[in-house]
């Protein structure tokens, strides 16, 4: 099954996001066929910020380590690192020469503003000129940013420039994510929260984790050294050798069935 075929099986594909090999190779372990990336995580870990175009170095490296897993990998390159279409196709044609699937490209920018919709059509149709296989999954940050700018109206522009997919994350409202899913012929993408099963009736075909796990794992650091503090209980966590053999091929290479239920979760 192709990575595009994965949003077309009748109920969401659930991307779970890794900023690490390791926490990729976890979640392929357990069976994830598609991981994606988090550009919080990669930039948080590099002790750099998110959101400004300062990672697209630690991102592409990331990308080329991911792809030794057998996992489908699709990339959030934030707003492509450059608003130069050329540029960015380049980063297309690198990214799909190294094996990578998909990638995420927002309209977000610093400062809380939105990239202009013809702009962003721009690069879109430079990414699929670039990597005509690269699944492009447009993301319109109306609802994160609070803009108040209509996502109907950008996701259908992003489509028509050859966005294979569609985010809108912030968007829970049911009456909106059904607005959006009936605009558009191609996947739409929300961010985990609302029950998986509520989103496959609405339509929804994709849903990312986002920064959750990244931040889920900073939790776990903080509450498991307070348990040593207080002198308590350790939280069960996954042993040496266990986190060794994430790295070995015999191991990493053996996840579940990508159709498994595991895999399409």
């Amino acid at each position: 099954m192709s990575f595009a075929e994965l949003h077309r099986t009748g109920k969401p594909l659930l991307l779970p996001n890794a900023w690490d090999y390791a926490s990729a190779a976890v979640l392929v372990a357990e069976g994830f066929a598609a991981i994606g990336t988090t550009s919080l995580g990669v930039a948080a870990a590099a002790g750099l910020p998110d959101g400004t175009g300062a990672t697209k170095d630690e991102t592409v490296a990331l990308a080329r380590r991911l792809t030794r897993l057998p996992c489908y990998v699709t990339v959030d390159i934030e707003g492509g690192f450059s608003d130069d279409p050329g540029e960015v196709a380049a980063l297309g044609a690198e990214l799909a020469a190294l094996g990578v699937a998909g990638v995420n490209i927002e309209d977000g920018r610093d400062g809380g503003r939105l990239a202009e919709p013809a702009h962003q059509q721009r690069l879109i149709a430079a990414l699929k000129d670039a990597a005509p296989g690269l699944f492009v999954n447009a993301r319109t940050d109306t609802h994160w940013l609070g803009t108040g700018d209509d996502p109907v109206a950008r996701v259908r522009a992003y489509r028509d420039a050859g966005a294979d997919g569609v985010f809108v994350p912030g968007l829970t409202d049911e009456t909106t994510i059904a607005a959006v899913v009936a605009a558009v012929d191609v996947p739409v993408n929300v961010l985990a929260g609302p029950p998986l099963r509520r989103l496959a009736e609405l339509g929804v075909r994709r849903v990312s984790c986002g920064s959750l796990l990244f931040r889920a794992a900073l939790e776990a650091v903080v509450r498991t050294v307070d348990a040593i503090a207080a002198g308590g209980a350790i939280p069960p966590v996954p042993s040496y050798a266990d986190v060794q053999a994430l790295s070995s091929p015999g191991t990493a290479a053996a996840p579940r069935s990508p159709g498994s239920p595991a895999a399409q979760r």
